[in-house]
């Protein structure tokens, strides 16, 4: 069986777990979904190594150990829509740990989750200072949760057939 089929047959499970990336280039945010599929919690922030190699083999390991079906990698376009710089670098980054993780990769627009991630540990009373060490988890947990999210919808809808449309007939 070809890679990319065994992925497509593992995300079909009922409950499939995903690994969520806010990929940058200092840190890695990590955050994985919970077993039934519906919440990302937060796991670790990643220091970067010298060795991009090392920093995919820590990432697979995760997959791993989570048994993930797929990994969600956070796609910093620009406002516009455009790709950005960063954008062009995640989606090699990416294509590299799917490869070495047997994994499909999910790219995701990750648009304000850092400004948004920031705001919610203002909020919860962590000072600007103490960000740097979290703010990469949260930044990943709401890239993934967005995109768990957006599966149920697709997978609610699929279930309940075309709106609007009479088929008692």
């Amino acid at each position: 069986m070809e890679v990319s089929e065994r992925s497509r047959n593992l995300e079909q499970e009922t409950h499939p777990r995903f690994l969520g990336l806010d990929v940058g280039n200092r840190r890695i945010g990590v955050a994985v979904s919970d077993e039934l599929g519906l919440t990302a919690q937060p796991v670790l922030t990643l220091e970067r190594k010298r060795s991009r190699r090392e920093d995919l083999r820590s990432l697979a390991r995760l997959a791993r150990k989570f048994s993930v079906v797929g990994i969600v990698v956070g796609n910093p376009v620009h406002m516009s829509g455009e790709v950005s710089v960063q954008a062009q670098k995640n989606q090699i980054f990416a294509a590299e740990l799917g490869e070495l993780a047997g994994l499909p990769i999910h790219l995701w627009d990750e648009r304000l989750t850092s400004h948004e991630a920031h705001r919610i540990l203002y909020e919860a009373g962590h000072k600007r200072q103490e960000h740097r060490r979290i703010v990469d988890q949260v930044a990943a947990t709401l890239i993934l949760q967005s995109f768990l999210d957006e599966r149920k919808i697709r997978k609610t809808s699929h279930e309940e057939g075309p709106r609007g449309t009479d088929n008692s007939k």
